[in-house]
């Protein structure tokens, strides 16, 4: 069972929106949210390409290297610089990715600015026979996916203050063309509209600050109580 404090709008909340029936003159509201309390549940982390959800995975594995596993993904794109087949994706081809897209053998899989991505439910099982808490980087077509299986996990979406930033930070990376740069762009564009929904997600976070970031984003992994934030308008 685990504490959760909704506090009022502009302050930031657990999830997209206030409960329904939500009263703001009431500061605090203890909810039971009963799949926190096993840490094996899965976390599925999503939000749009350079928002720095790598880079606080990256931090919280160099923290507590034996409590977490990564669902390592398949993917048909090429390997970035310093990128290790099996660790950061299994870098496959497109006609293997079709058979084990035939074989069932994935939890969720999507298309995504030309390649092919795709969590397989072994390395979910995996990571939770090692008892330790698996985490799956998600893009928002996977997360419609997820949400229509089995899988029961915690989700979590990082969003960038704004989308001038988030634009900034793609370009900042030296690997990307324009036309790549605006393709993730409009690909945000959409996580982000899909982001709006109601009960999407379970917890926001926004990356204005990455040591802020970071420090809600282990908590929530540890399965510790946040004061989420409000997703912001991204409309600029």
């Amino acid at each position: 069972m685990m504490n959760v404090r909704f506090v009022e709008e502009g302050e930031g909340y657990l999830g997209n929106q206030a409960p329904r029936g939500w009263d703001n003159s009431i500061e605090t509201l203890d909810i039971s949210i009963s799949i926190m309390s096993n840490f094996l549940c899965p976390l599925v982390l999503s939000g749009p390409s350079g928002v720095g959800k790598s880079t606080l995975l990256q931090r919280l594995f160099a923290e507590f290297p034996d409590r977490f596993g990564f669902s390592v993904s398949h993917t048909t794109r090429a390997p970035r610089p310093g990128e290790v087949h099996g660790k950061q994706y299994f870098f496959v081809q497109t006609q293997e990715f079709k058979d084990l897209i035939t074989a069932g053998a994935f939890i969720e899989h999507a298309e995504f600015s030309g390649n092919f991505y795709g969590t397989s439910f072994e390395t979910v099982r995996l990571v939770q026979e090692q008892g330790r808490r698996c985490i799956l980087d998600i893009e928002a077509q996977g997360v419609r996916q997820i949400k229509a299986s089995t899988l029961d996990p915690i989700y979590l979406f990082i969003s960038p203050p704004t989308l001038s930033a988030l634009r900034s930070r793609l370009q900042g990376r030296g690997t990307e063309t324009e036309a790549s740069v605006q393709k993730r762009l409009a690909t945000a564009l959409k996580e982000i509209e899909y982001a709006k929904e109601p009960n999407v997600h379970d917890l926001v976070i926004v990356n204005d600050d990455l040591d802020r970031a970071y420090e809600l984003f282990k908590k929530v992994a540890l399965g510790e109580n946040i004061v989420a934030d409000a997703l912001p308008p991204l409309d600029d």
